[in-house]
């Protein structure tokens, strides 16, 4: 038997170690917690019990989790999306509640053979199996950029829905576990007690709650904040285990309550480590319960028992988005997407294994299936796209029509700017381009936004910008740049490989957080990064500046000279035949690129040895590949090498003349 410092040593140290492994396999780390706690466990190689203290340290996961939504819930989130949440998402859960009750139903009457499931255990089931897990699910779509996406938007429809429905079942599943003739009246006092606490938490809690959080913050003690902070999550967790309530539901009514208060966000925000450290520590337990053995034993049924259920959820989200009014090809990525199993369905398990309700044999079957469901989750919704495109009939056309209407509006363009993302900061670089008449073309995922934007005027086309077709169909070969107006890196390397493979000599420019995203995307072939960090920073610092009586000219030229040393390559401009107006006398720096054919007579050759700073000329990029290597004098120029040259019309004619001949 471990001591309490040594238990929690073993979790914590095994916890990181199941992270680390599932982060490099990129899965999510709650898989890894669902590993570390198989083979840690009683059932594997026994090094930990599930226990009195696992079982405590698990449940405050629950409690955080819980809390965590409460604070998520929003009104006029519900109200925008009420017949998703309410239509869709309802019956959703309703659907698979109901289902699970009628194989009950069969598999006690009408197969052979005594399967003993009654119709509270199918119910508890049916929770359980209702559930879809946000984190995967989630995590998916934000790498993918399909939150705003028409599927995108059911599926976190459905999932607030999920999220809002435990609460319900937190009362129900573990009251079902009591005898028959004492069932209804059971469930009718914990109903009532539930309709007093929550009234008594939400109308007293609600107005003690600003006050008291004005009186906290007044304090200006961030380890005061903190205490209060726990103090409520857990004292509100304990007022409703002492009225026989789960502890979850205190944590949620709490969330809910500190969600009205202008202090949400950075409640947010301190909670996290204890949420995501604990819920981690709950998914261990929840490992532990498998008997890695007996699923050997009876693979067979557990494959069954896994494949059966995630493709008739499948079925069943897909029919109810396409009755919903979803086409195709939305129906059945929303259904992929939330096929697999759930944290709560967990928690739902645990509680209905609790309560007696399944017998230990049936548990270990759900269990080891629902996991199984969750390993495959990434897989399947990575996989979507190409798994529509086979099944859904009308998928092509739909893409079809999307990219006609996207060539349609650019087919005229030339030397047009291409804009991927359509927020705050593509709707100001498009104003800035149309004030100089300059063409742009820009790509958005966000139904809703493109349309009202299109309305407007704007040039904005419902497409991705990291799918090859779509920049094609924007223009691409027509460019003369391309902007990245969103910062996500991940995306971002997607949209430069394409623009790699379509258009090599393209100048891409590309918005990010910070400096330490800046080489790998330089090494992608980004034409320039440009850190929202950096920008806020020398805003910050020019506005100090002034206040503290630094004359304004000294200030704007030493915001200018950081730019110019940060921004070094963009100095100059790529020349087109519309700006010979503004430069008649050919002065402006600007930028030209020289792919180095075959028979070029700069192959071989070092930088260095073209002596290009005596005619005025320098080298400002070189790509080559797929890359963007750093150009020195001691850099050799190779066949297919594309170099971006920089200086003054007659010096770029010049060096151009070096480089090819």
């Amino acid at each position: 038997m471990y001591s309490g410092l040594e238990l929690t040593l073993l979790l914590l140290g095994s916890a990181v170690l199941g992270v680390v492994a599932f982060r490099m396999l990129h899965l999510p780390p709650m898989l890894g917690y669902l590993a570390v706690g198989i083979l840690i466990g009683p059932h594997a190689l026994g090094l930990a019990e599930n226990d009195h203290t696992t079982h405590t340290l698990a449940e405050f996961g629950v409690v955080f989790l819980m809390f965590s939504i409460g604070l998520e819930f929003s009104l006029a989130q519900l109200k925008a999306m009420r017949r998703v949440v309410f239509g869709l998402g309802m019956a959703q859960v309703v659907l698979t509640i109901v289902g699970a009750m009628l194989f009950g139903w069969l598999a006690s009457t009408q197969l052979p053979g005594n399967f003993g499931i009654s119709w509270q255990a199918s119910f508890a089931l049916g929770g359980a199996l209702a559930m879809s897990s946000t984190a995967i699910v989630v995590k998916m779509l934000t790498e993918r950029l399909e939150l705003e996406s028409p599927h995108g938007r059911k599926i976190i429809g459905i999932l607030l829905f999920q999220d809002l429905a435990v609460v319900p079942l937190l009362i129900l599943i573990p009251s079902l576990g009591k005898p028959p003739e004492v069932l209804m009246e059971t469930l009718a006092w914990a109903a009532v007690k539930a309709v007093i606490v929550l009234v008594l938490l939400l109308f007293i809690g609600q107005k003690l709650m600003r006050r008291w959080f004005s009186i906290v913050v007044r304090r200006r003690s961030q380890e005061l904040f903190m205490l209060n902070l726990l103090l409520i999550t857990l004292g509100a967790a304990w007022i409703t285990e002492q009225a026989g309530l789960s502890m979850a539901l205190g944590a949620f009514v709490a969330g809910m309550l500190i969600s009205e208060t202008q202090y949400k966000h950075q409640v947010e925000e301190d909670i996290k480590p204890f949420r995501d450290v604990l819920l981690g520590l709950f998914f261990i337990t929840v490992g532990m319960l498998l008997n890695v053995q007996l699923v050997f034993d009876n693979l067979g049924l557990v494959l069954v028992l896994t494949v059966i259920p995630v493709m008739l959820k499948f079925a069943l989200i897909a029919l109810l988005a396409k009755w919903f009014g979803a086409s195709d090809g939305v129906a059945m990525r929303t259904g992929l997407g939330l096929a697999q199993a759930g944290e709560f369905g967990f928690v739902l398990l645990t509680l209905a294994a609790g309560a007696k309700l399944l017998d230990p044999f049936m548990i270990q079957l759900v269990l080891a299936s629902m996991v199984l469901s969750m390993l495959i989750a990434p897989f399947l919704i990575e996989k979507s796209d190409r798994i529509v495109m086979k099944v859904a009939s009308n998928e092509w056309m739909m893409q079809s029509l999307q990219l006609t209407q996207i060539a349609t509006r650019t087919m005229a363009a030339q030397k047009h700017v291409i804009i991927a993302g359509f927020g705050r900061s593509g709707q100001s670089l498009a104003t800035l381009l149309t004030d100089e008449k300059v063409p742009y073309q820009a790509l958005d995922l966000d139904p809703e936004r493109v349309r009202e934007a299109q309305s407007a005027g704007a040039n904005v086309s419902y497409g991705d910008a990291a799918r090859r077709e779509s920049l094609v169909a924007a223009g691409i070969y027509r460019a003369s740049a391309m902007v990245i107006a969103y910062a996500n890196t991940a995306s971002a390397l997607k949209i430069l490989h394409q623009v790699h493979e379509l258009a090599p000599s393209l100048p891409v420019i590309v918005r990010c957080h910070d400096d330490s995203e800046l080489d790998v995307l330089k090494k992608a072939g980004a034409t320039e990064v440009v850190p929202e960090s950096l920008e806020a920073s020398l805003m910050l610092a020019s506005h100090a500046m002034v206040m503290m009586g630094v004359p304004l000219r000294r200030v704007v030229h030493r915001v200018q000279s950081v730019r110019d040393e940060r921004y070094a390559s963009m100095r100059g401009y790529f020349h087109g035949m519309s700006d010979a107006a503004d430069d008649p006398e050919h002065l402006f720096v600007r930028l030209h690129s020289v792919p180095l054919a075959e028979g070029a007579g700069s192959i071989g050759k070092r930088i260095g040895d073209l002596e290009l700073d005596e005619i005025g000329a320098e080298v400002a990029a070189l790509r080559r590949g797929r890359e963007r290597i750093e150009a020195t004098r001691e850099s050799l120029l190779a066949e297919g090498d594309v170099v971006v040259v920089r200086g003054s019309a007659e010096a770029v004619t010049r060096a151009e003349g070096r480089l090819l001949n």
